[in-house]
């Protein structure tokens, strides 16, 4: 009986250790959801003025010349965002589904970037070929360099032709899970997001207009990547916290119950040991 009463309690130990790093690892994730959710404003302020400026560059230059350089026989790329680490429930499957169902409707070929090792790790499950990976951020200041990356191999397949149209899929806190899996497309170019400034007074420019342009769109992409990222990396830190809030529940609902079983096994122990200084203590007859 107490060997037995020895395993609950070693059990009940286990259980406070778990719950203890549950506990740690939903302080971080929400602590990096908030992080990320700071550096939104900021990437969303500087994505603003960025396309402030294209509106003003569109005004030097003609319309038919600020068409997107996308060869138009190219393919679909997709840039696919998923999480980076474990315990974030079924996050990366979600953004895996999507894009096999994206996939799917292409016409023509297809490529994908796939940011994230836990997408990668199951991404032929899904039938999912890539061409360039990447590990995903672990921290919201990683993401100007992984934004660049990313950039860098977009631009490389739209100036080559490879790919005409470019989609982002990624999750974005929302929705009643806590989190939905949202598409972009960055390429072609939409313009008519931008429009031309109220003023007469044009700005003084040091490039040629059309270059000028080029780079503010460049530009305007990266910042919509480095966007994309930092919703992605709140959304997976969101689903994290929610497992683990889902899991503390589980330990707690554990813990009860081995407390529960421990009182009895130390009940059922004391009354053996008490009937058995009864049954000593009776003469015999």
């Amino acid at each position: 009986m107490s060997g037995t009463l020895a395993d609950v309690e070693a059990r009940i130990g286990t259980v406070h250790k778990l719950s203890a790093v549950i506990a740690a690892m939903r302080g971080i994730a929400a602590s990096r959801l908030q992080d990320a959710q700071g550096h939104l404003g900021a990437i969303r302020l500087y994505a603003a003025t960025i396309g402030e400026a294209i509106g003003q560059a569109l005004a030097l230059v003609p319309q038919d010349r600020a068409a997107p350089g996308a060869a138009p026989g190219g393919g679909a790329l997709f840039i696919v965002l998923c999480a980076e680490q474990g315990f974030a429930g079924s996050f990366s499957a979600r953004v895996l589904d999507a894009a096999r169902e994206a996939l799917q409707g292409a016409r023509g070929g297809a490529d994908v970037l796939l940011v994230g090792d836990r997408g990668l790790a199951v991404a032929q499950d899904y039938g999912i070929a890539t061409s360039w990976v990447a590990p995903m951020i672990a921290h919201p200041a990683r993401t100007p360099h992984l934004a660049g990356r990313i950039a860098e191999a977009v631009f490389a397949r739209v100036s080559d032709g490879r790919a005409s149209s470019v989609t982002l899929l990624h999750a974005a806190p929302g929705g009643a899970g806590g989190y939905e899996v949202t598409r972009k497309q960055l390429v072609p170019f939409d313009y008519s997001r931008f429009p031309h400034p109220g003023t007469a007074l044009e700005p003084r420019i040091t490039l040629p207009p059309e270059e000028l342009l080029s780079r503010l769109v460049e530009e305007y992409v990266f910042a919509e990547i480095s966007e994309a990222l930092m919703l992605s990396f709140a959304a997976e830190n969101e689903a994290r916290m929610r497992a683990m809030i889902a899991a503390h529940d589980n330990v707690t609902g554990s813990l009860e119950t081995l407390v529960g079983q421990a009182r009895r096994l130390r009940q059922d122990a004391i009354t053996e040991e008490i009937m058995e200084l009864a049954t000593g203590s009776t003469p015999a007859r």
